[in-house]
């Protein structure tokens, strides 16, 4: 019999609290870190200002609204036929300078209503604990995740949403995206730390140990997160979530072969390594002594780590990129990860290389390593969209990008991988964390409102919204 996704398959689609929710100082909330960044474009890099800037734009503050709109927008995913949606909670809205010792009650009975309108449409939350939303305050006072303080608040932070939404969330992952933090890139975003010299979130200075000593403290407080879910329900089930930027050797030159080898083991496997298995990979610690890259790990960490591993995998999956030796050959800017040209694949106006073959290749490649449930947490093509006369939005292209990668999908399914739900990213037109836009629209519902805050904010549907819903309702067999 031919393999298929399952019946009970979590269709849905993936938003994050800082790039939708706004109403940034509304109802006791604090600032995050996705506050202090400026608005930019394809061309024009973010800036960080730990103290507003009143001639800058940032975008984060009002974002989509979604914080007063959200049952408008939740009906139009039930209308979609979604079975899950993938949300994130900030932080900062439950403690908002993250060191309180009481929780602020609006910010838990925001997303108390707010699940509780989701499960009214039978749509399964799958809730990401931190997706960039490190309160400001930590930053600023505590030198953020490399302080092991942090790790006290989130402890604190994550038994208060745990106990709170028993019965209404079953699905949790701990940190978005948490092998971010092994590029400089993720200094702030991820790791709320800012050096002196920082002005560009593309551009900042780095303290390799620093940054790594907040990597370990992240992969602390995820393992005391998932042993704290554990404690207040049997019912929770626990992920990780990875950037997987799936890597080839540019060439079949053994140098490249080996060095793209390592590359995805410290780029994409590392830290699912540490959250599924429990432990350090013997690779790493290598890495870590050709780099001369040291940190403390305190007494019982070790412990900590083996009694938290994770209970499924997710991962976003946008792209992959080519390794080799040859330094002259075309390079892409993708994900602002960098990497060679692919001569194979096409790109998008992002320079994103677009390539469905691979997820296919990342989620066997994936499986036969952890041999846990998979998730595909975030997927999805970024592009401009034009607004005909009569309100319409021809998206055939996104169609097309997700059409061919849902197939891919189907075929890991059939090979034996355990998918149990797809949801790509920005099923509603939000705000972009590597360039602050709104232009680079990733949705399915249309969103009127442009890189400089202009627009009304009204929600419209995209031609990609009425082809998901057929996707959803015959459960990937009609693309």
């Amino acid at each position: 019999m031919k393999k298929t996704f399952k019946p009970n398959f979590l269709w849905g689609g993936a938003i994050a609290a800082n790039q939708c929710e706004g109403a940034w100082n509304v109802d006791g909330r604090g600032a995050s870190v996705a506050d202090a960044m400026t608005a930019g474009t394809k061309d024009i890099p973010r800036r960080i200002t730990l103290e507003l800037d009143p001639d800058a734009y940032y975008p984060n503050h009002e974002a989509i609204d979604f914080y007063h709109r959200y049952k408008e927008d939740i009906a139009l995913f039930a209308e979609m036929g979604f079975k899950s949606l993938r949300l994130s909670i900030s932080w900062s809205r439950i403690y908002p300078n993250g060191d309180e010792l009481v929780p602020n009650e609006k910010g838990l009975q925001f997303y108390e209503d707010l699940f509780k309108e989701l499960r009214k449409y039978n749509i399964e939350p799958i809730v990401t604990l931190w997706h960039n939303e490190t309160p400001l305050a930590l930053a600023k006072n505590y030198k953020g995740w490399a302080s092991r303080e942090v790790v006290n608040f989130f402890e604190s932070y994550s038994r208060t949403v745990f106990e709170r939404y028993k019965g209404l969330v079953k699905y949790w992952i701990t940190f978005n995206e948490i092998n971010s933090l092994i590029r400089p890139l993720g200094n702030w975003n991820h790791g709320a730390i800012i050096h002196e010299g920082t002005e560009y979130f593309i551009d900042q200075v780095d303290e390799p140990n620093m940054r790594y000593q907040a990597l370990h403290n992240q992969l602390v407080a995820s393992a005391k997160a998932v042993k704290i879910a554990r404690e207040v329900s049997k019912d929770y089930k626990v992920g990780c979530m990875i950037c997987y930027i799936t890597t080839y050797p540019a060439t079949c030159n053994p140098k490249d072969i080996l060095l793209a080898q390592k590359e995805d083991k410290i780029r994409n496997l590392f830290c699912s390594d540490v959250q599924v298995f429990g432990e350090y990979p013997y690779y790493i610690k290598n890495y870590f002594e050709e780099n001369n890259i040291s940190f403390e790990i305190f007494d019982g960490d070790e412990q900590i780590l083996k009694e938290g591993t994770v209970d499924y995998y997710t991962f976003s999956y946008y792209m992959s990129v080519c390794i080799g030796t040859d330094n002259s050959r075309e390079k892409v800017d993708g994900n602002i990860m960098g990497g060679l040209k692919n001569p194979y694949l096409a790109a998008s106006e992002w320079d994103w290389q677009i390539d469905p073959e691979g997820l296919r290749w990342t989620l066997i490649n994936v499986y036969d390593r952890y041999h846990i449930p998979i998730l595909i947490s975030e997927n999805g093509l970024g592009a401009f969209d034009k607004v005909e006369k009569d309100g319409s939005i021809h998206d055939n292209y996104r169609i097309d990008y997700i059409a061919k990668h849902i197939k891919e999908m189907k075929n890991a399914v059939a090979e034996g991988v355990d998918l149990f739900g797809y949801t790509p990213w920005g099923c509603i037109d939000l705000v972009s964390v590597s360039t602050g836009e709104m232009d680079k629209r990733y949705g399915f519902i249309y969103v009127d409102k442009d890189n400089d805050g202009n627009g009304t904010l009204e929600r419209s549907r995209k031609d990609s919204f009425y082809w998901y819903k057929k996707v959803i309702e015959t459960n990937g067999e009609e693309l």
